[in-house]
């Protein structure tokens, strides 16, 4: 029996030898660019000196630990980098579904393929162009605020000098850069649904809303499991790019994080 389950293993990985092979690269990649990045960490424990490198840098241990968390601020950064990347991690979850399910509600293909194109496209541009792009349209002078005075008579806001506006415009403008990527996964989701299950559900008299509840979003469990499930490692990741490119001194109390506060005190 048990020379019978030996040969049977070995026809097994003989059979997937090939798909074993194919795998190679894509282990190579993640070793090059996700592990070995990792011995830059050291970093952390060194007085780094960009002349020296961090074979000649001096060794401290702990040192810069102590610096930043004996900081004045040090609490509230935390608080930040917590807080904005616990909100970015919910919104590009919900938001995402939400439009997956309203997309796919959309009965002519060719209009629905146009928007999914136009929320993609901001994925693909760094924040440094964005970053550009929102202060523009967001100056007090900006086409947001003219639009706003005009249409409803409000006076200019500051969306990116406010305090306490600062943090909800981080949340829009990363919705508007990344909810793109994500609706295009779930809709993909969406169209693996048995349609058998929505003709089942229609002749039992279930009605439109009936239809997303009880078929459309059971079907699409697995992939938002996946997606909330990879998206946690997003937790304290606030979005160095975003908020370096976007914050002022104005809005450091709300807008600062780890990433930006250690950049500017080392």
């Amino acid at each position: 029996m048990a020379l019978h389950v030996k040969t049977h293993n070995n026809d097994v990985l003989k059979r997937q030898i090939v798909l074993h092979l194919m795998l190679i690269p894509a282990v190579i990649i993640v070793a090059i660019y996700s592990y070995g990045p990792l011995f830059g960490v050291v970093i952390a424990f060194q007085k780094y000196i960009p002349a020296k490198g961090i074979i000649g840098s001096e060794w401290v241990g702990l040192e810069n630990f102590v610096q930043m968390f004996t900081m004045r601020d040090s609490v509230q950064i935390i608080w930040n980098t917590f807080y904005i990347s616990i909100l970015k991690v919910i919104a590009n979850l919900l938001f995402p579904i939400i439009l997956a399910l309203l997309l796919h509600e959309i009965p002519k293909q060719f209009f629905r393929r146009t928007v999914q194109t136009i929320l993609y496209v901001p994925y693909f541009l760094s924040w440094v162009i964005l970053g550009g792009v929102i202060k523009s349209f967001l100056a007090p002078d900006g086409f947001v605020n003219r639009f706003l005075l005009g249409l409803l008579g409000i006076e200019p806001i500051l969306f990116l000098g406010d305090k306490n506006i600062f943090v909800p415009t981080l949340i829009v403008t990363d919705l508007w850069q990344n909810a793109g990527f994500n609706t295009i996964v779930f809709l993909a989701a969406i169209t693996n649904v048995n349609p058998e299950l929505y003709e089942a559900a229609t002749v039992d008299g279930a009605n439109r809303w009936k239809l997303v509840w009880n078929v459309t979003i059971p079907g699409m469990l697995p992939i938002i499991i996946l997606v909330a499930t990879l998206s946690l490692g997003n937790i304290m990741n606030a979005g160095f790019d975003q908020i370096f490119n976007l914050y002022s001194p104005p809005v450091y109390e709300t807008g600062d994080i780890i990433d930006t506060y250690a950049g500017w005190v080392y």
